[in-house]
C-alpha cells in the first residue's frame, strides 16, 4: 500500500481533493444589493452629464475673460471712433492751416537777399524824382514791384507819391488802397532792419 501513497496519480487525486474542499470552505458568493427601478433611473445619466467641479470653474473664468474680452473691443472700437474722427479734424486743420499760409503767401511782398540791394537803389532813385514822376512811373509797375520800392522808402516820400495816384482816378485810388494795405503786410523793413 505504500506504493499506492507514492504513486503520482494518488498525489494528484488528493492534491485536487485538497483544492476543492478548501475553495467550498472558504467560498461566498458576493452580494449585490439591488436598487429600485426609479432609483436606477435616477442614478443613471448621460456620460455628458458628467460633473466636475474643476471644469465648472475653467468654463466660469473663460466667460469671465468672454466677458472682459467683449468690453475691451468695444473700448477699442471707440477709441478708433474717436482717433478717426480727431484725424479728420487734424487733417481739416492742416488744409485751413496750408489755405491761410497760401493767402498769407500771396498778400505779404517779401524781398529776398538778393534783390535787396537792386531795391534800395530803385528806392533812392524814384525818392530824388518829382512825386508826379515817381505815380506816373510806378501807375505801370505791378503791385509787388510798388510795394518792395515803397518798403525802402520814407513814409514822408511815398505819402505823396500815393497822394498822386489816388487822384487820377477810382481805379488808381483802389490800387493805391491796395498798396497801403499790401504794405502794412511787407516783410522787407523788418528784414531790412535786421542787416547792419
Amino acid at each position: 500500500m505504500t506504493k499506492v501513497f507514492q504513486s503520482r496519480w494518488f498525489c494528484a487525486l488528493v492534491g485536487g481533493l485538497s483544492y476543492w474542499g478548501a475553495t467550498l470552505a472558504v467560498w461566498r458568493t458576493p452580494v449585490i444589493p439591488r436598487l429600485a427601478a426609479g432609483a436606477l433611473k435616477a442614478t443613471a445619466r448621460p456620460s455628458w452629464e458628467f460633473n466636475n467641479p474643476e471644469l465648472e470653474q475653467f468654463i466660469f473664468d473663460l466667460r469671465l475673460q468672454k466677458v472682459a474680452l467683449a468690453k475691451r473691443e468695444q473700448q477699442l472700437n471707440a477709441l478708433a471712433v474717436r482717433l478717426n474722427a480727431e484725424q479728420e479734424e487734424i487733417g481739416a486743420v492742416t488744409q485751413n492751416i496750408a489755405r491761410l499760409q497760401a493767402e498769407f503767401d500771396k498778400n505779404v511782398v517779401s524781398v529776398k537777399e538778393g534783390e535787396v540791394a537792386n531795391v534800395r537803389r530803385l528806392a533812392k532813385i524814384y525818392a530824388a524824382m518829382t512825386p508826379e514822376g515817381a505815380a506816373n512811373i510806378m501807375k505801370e509797375l505791378h503791385d509787388d514791384d510798388v510795394v518792395r520800392i515803397f518798403s525802402f522808402m520814407k513814409d514822408s516820400e511815398t505819402a505823396p507819391i500815393l497822394e498822386l495816384l489816388a487822384a487820377q482816378g477810382a481805379d488808381q485810388a483802389r490800387r493805391a488802397a491796395k498798396i497801403t494795405e499790401r504794405l502794412q503786410m511787407t516783410i522787407a523793413r523788418t528784414t531790412v532792419q535786421k542787416q547792419p
